[in-house]
């Protein structure tokens, strides 16, 4: 974490020290009491319903030290260590773009529409067989999260791997310039956020955004199978330098997975056509094993070898709910893939499903996919037409958008065997009466749909 004087923490915001002794040390910092640690300096975040400057007493009394308070608040509390800024939430990126100066770390960052938390998690597992490693925990990934993620970071880190998250054009300029990467990242570009964006040549833009803050010479791994990316990149701002690799599932790109084997934990591959080495990665599906292709760039500019990678790869830990193999009391297998969903990373996990071997029946159950514009029922229709019988036992769907998802695939199946649900109890309860234990289920939707709910209750269950 972050060990400054008062006097430091002052001068590195550009703020105007009240109530306290410059000499006094900050270690760390914290926007929730409900994490405050003693010795915190404190962040008064403003947000919509909220004002954290409301419980800058009450942060004190549980350990800080001192605390930023944003000028149009008033005078801060009498007797607290405050440091008075212009603005609560740019001092604290700020503080972050200073704190990342001083520190020898370097950093990978990683962006795209899908996929960007398990290739984050690939390329920590890569740099970690050599190095002290820091990579996003949780969802600290926008302009609020990732400057913390720096802030936790100590004078030992060595590499960090930070995920950068938008909603629209600019944020991840923001996060890129705070972080000045060595290395940068994009997995894919989607459909998520085209309300805000307009359109896929949009959310290319703005994921391009990512090389903004890319230091002079540095890395840049991309999807090579996305023409958009390719024909953008000479509008993007970027350095003078940079080492571009292209990753995809086909032969024209610099790196390419072949003779790919998928299993329901895990993938196995080699690179470019050669027989070895093998690669192993404990999550399922040709996507994945094409977003480990990020890793391998990654970590043969950080210098390691492809042993060392392969090492690496195999000892990595998935977040939940990336695909994650559970199973049920009975024996029941659930994929659960529920942290979030776009048409892409749907049509890769139903895909994914198709490829498995030694199951009984292959049950999917797919909850609506958020923040897709005026398109989304035609998106939801899109997944609905590609589910076939051939390949699909039982096609369960949840939420208003999921209905047309059910109306298109219903035609093409036998009756009874696509169905709709409004209420979750109902729906794993009708799963229940279907399942046998010697099936698989995957479960994919939005997060907000909150289908981990269903995934329980299916572990739970007694078929």
């Amino acid at each position: 974490m972050m060990i400054r004087t008062f006097g430091e923490v002052a001068a590195m915001v550009s703020g105007t020290v009240r109530n306290g002794d410059e000499s006094l040390v900050i270690r760390g910092v914290s926007k929730d009491t409900r994490t405050i640690g003693a010795g915190n300096l404190y962040i008064p975040i403003i947000g919509e319903r909220f004002d954290g400057h409301d419980y800058a007493k009450e942060a004190f009394r549980l350990g800080a030290t001192a605390t930023l308070w944003q000028q149009d608040r008033g005078e801060p509390p009498e007797g607290v260590p405050a440091i008075v800024v212009d603005d609560a939430l740019s001092a604290l990126q700020r503080l972050a773009a200073r704190y990342r100066e001083q520190l020898p770390v370097k950093i990978v960052g990683v962006t795209g529409s899908n996929g960007k938390t398990t290739t984050k998690d690939m390329i920590a597992a890569v740099l970690a067989v050599k190095y002290n490693v820091r990579k996003t925990e949780g969802n600290l990934n926008g302009d609020i999260g990732l400057p913390l993620m720096i802030l936790q970071m100590d004078e030992g880190t060595e590499l960090a791997v930070l995920e950068m998250g938008m909603r629209g054009f600019g944020e991840i300029e923001l996060l890129t310039r705070i972080a000045k990467p060595e290395a940068a990242v994009i997995t894919m570009i989607g459909e998520a956020h085209l309300e805000r964006l307009g359109s896929r040549t949009g959310i290319a833009r703005a994921k391009l955004e990512i090389l903004a803050g890319l230091k002079e010479g540095g890395l840049f791994a991309y999807n090579g199978d996305e023409p958009l990316l390719e024909s953008l990149l000479s509008q993007a701002s970027k350095p003078e330098s940079i080492i571009g690799v292209r990753f995809g599932s086909g032969a024209d790109n610099d790196l390419w997975p072949s003779h790919v084997s998928v299993e329901a934990d895990g993938a196995a591959f080699t690179l470019n056509g050669a027989k070895k080495p093998e690669f192993r990665i404990p999550l399922p599906g040709r996507h994945n094993a094409v977003n480990a292709m990020a890793a391998v760039a990654v970590g043969r500019h950080f210098g390691l070898s492809d042993e060392e990678i392969a090492s690496g790869l195999g000892a990595m830990k998935p977040t939940g709910m990336r695909i994650e193999r559970m199973r049920g009391a009975t024996g029941l297998t659930v994929l659960n893939d529920a942290y979030n969903a776009s048409p892409a990373s749907t049509l890769a996990s139903l895909e994914l499903l198709k490829e498995l071997i030694g199951f009984g029946r292959k049950i999917v159950v797919l909850g609506d996919m958020l923040e897709l514009g005026d398109e989304e029922e035609r998106f939801h229709r899109n997944i609905g037409s590609a589910l076939s019988p051939d390949q699909f036992d039982y096609v369960y769907a949840f939420g208003p958008l999921s209905r047309h998802t059910a109306d298109e695939a219903m035609p093409s199946f036998p009756q009874g065997r696509v169905r709709w649900f409004d209420n979750k109890e109902e729906m794993v309860r009708d799963i229940a009466s279907v399942a046998r234990s010697q099936d698989i289920v995957l479960v994919k939707g939005s997060r907000g749909m909150r289908l981990e709910e269903a995934v329980q209750r299916l572990v739970d269950v007694q078929l």
